[in-house]
């Protein structure tokens, strides 16, 4: 993954964020390595070409990490594999960091656990006997939402006078978007960052184009000289120039901080999206961008002030997604005392997060792909999540559990994951 020449491993760092377990390699020089997943036990393997150990690999035991161990060896003669022994088995992403502010070459490894493949016995009422169901594939899907808090870990973002850090404020504000969403039929949330670390830009549109992201909302709190800017703003990509100074200014910080923090340049030659961000102009992507942002700004109307009635274009790197369609949500600025206070209260969170449901439904509701639930007209169906209970879905529909079981013909509580349940309409 990425042709460097040879280098050697100086140290493994780790960190526990929530459900994320990191490893950062810090690395000599750069390196080639190829990653994957065994299971039986669950391992993940990491191959570095041409790499070597400098130092005892170790990591502290820590009982809230994935990694139980860790081991490693020489293999060819010129290669390092490093073997993580894992308590559950995981999704990876993985990504590179330049030197930056004294430290060296680095490849993060980020580990969240995945829930395993269930398989679940259930009655068959004409027999009454047991079978066993394996999940089913649906044809029809749920819109995949992908968050983006903007910032964290060593990268606080903008801070306000009273000491209010851009990172957590946005983090709070995404996890508040993802429950409502979580709760919407039809729509699923992916945290693109759920804890206090950092994610470079390049990995968060990796992240969102992985989990087949449906639209991708980077939420912020950004700072400017003038504290006497006030008030929400809603940004889509320019493939030329910014709409306004103030969005220009706000794009090169952004932008510029990244690099600054070790990310690679996405404008690297060797980097696909650059070639296809020429066609993004032809494609639907930045009209439908554009018509998110739109239906976003009409409900942030109800929230508060916003700075500017209609949308803002500017060359934001983390919206190069050449096939999402992305929008940039400042949700006030932080350099402004009085938005400083209202980003730290829950009921503004929760207003706004309020709003960008609003937006997204008013949204899908001309835009929603064919093969998903919303454009088929079919919200009254559930499609069954891994370690999802009949009590917990029939709490979000508001109905008995009796009631659930009763709609569709269950002769127990017992479910599986990709089970497609029948919902019947609120009032039927």
């Amino acid at each position: 993954m990425s042709a460097w020449a040879s280098s050697g491993v100086q140290r493994v760092r780790m960190s526990v964020d929530g459900q994320t377990t990191r490893l950062v390699f810090d690395m000599e020089g750069p390196a080639d390595y190829k990653l994957f997943a065994l299971e039986s036990p669950d391992r993940v393997v990491v191959d570095l070409s041409g790499t070597r150990a400098l130092n005892s690999l170790e990591v502290p035991s820590n009982p809230r990490s994935l990694v139980e161990g860790i081991r490693y060896a020489q293999r060819n003669g010129n290669d390092l594999r490093v073997v993580l022994d894992l308590r559950a088995p995981t999704d990876q992403h993985s990504f590179v960091l330049l030197p930056a502010q004294g430290s060296p070459h680095r490849l993060v490894l980020d580990l969240t656990e995945r829930p395993r493949s269930v398989t679940v016995a259930r009655m068959a009422p004409e027999t009454n006997s047991v079978v066993r169901s394996d999940p089913l594939r649906e044809p029809l899907r749920e819109l995949i939402v992908a968050i983006d808090p903007g910032h964290g870990g060593h990268d606080p973002g903008a801070i306000g006078a009273g000491g209010t850090r851009e990172k957590d404020v946005v983090l709070q504000i995404a996890r508040r978007v993802a429950e409502r969403v979580e709760r919407e039929p039809g729509m699923r949330p992916v945290l693109i960052r759920s804890g206090d670390y950092f994610l470079p830009l390049r990995e968060r549109i990796s992240r969102a184009r992985a989990a087949q992201a449906d639209v991708f909302l980077s939420i912020h709190a950004d700072a400017i000289q003038d504290r006497r800017v006030q008030g929400s703003s809603v940004y889509i990509l320019s493939d030329r120039g910014a709409s306004s100074e103030a969005a220009r200014f706000l794009a090169q910080r952004e932008n510029s901080a990244d690099l600054r923090l070790g990310g690679v340049p996405i404008e690297s030659k060797d980097d696909s999206l650059t070639s296809v961000l020429l066609d993004l102009a032809q494609s639907g992507s930045l009209e439908a961008s554009h018509s998110l942002a739109n239906r976003l700004i009409a409900e942030m109307h109800r929230v508060g002030k916003v700075r500017k009635p209609k949308v803002e274009r500017a060359n934001f790197a983390v919206l190069r997604s050449p096939d999402v369609p992305s929008v940039l949500i400042e949700a006030a600025f932080i350099s402004n005392p009085s938005e400083e206070r209202k980003l730290r209260t829950n009921g503004f969170q929760n207003s706004l997060a309020d709003a960008i449901l609003t937006g997204l439904r008013a949204y899908f509701s001309t835009h929603a792909p064919p093969g998903t639930l919303i454009a088929e007209g079919r919200n009254d169906r559930h499609i069954i999540r891994p370690g999802e209970t009949l009590s917990v879905i029939a709490d979000r529909y508001r109905m008995s559990v009796g009631e659930l079981r009763a709609v569709n013909d269950l002769p127990s509580d017992r479910i599986f994951a990709g089970q497609v349940l029948q919902i019947p309409s609120r009032g039927s």
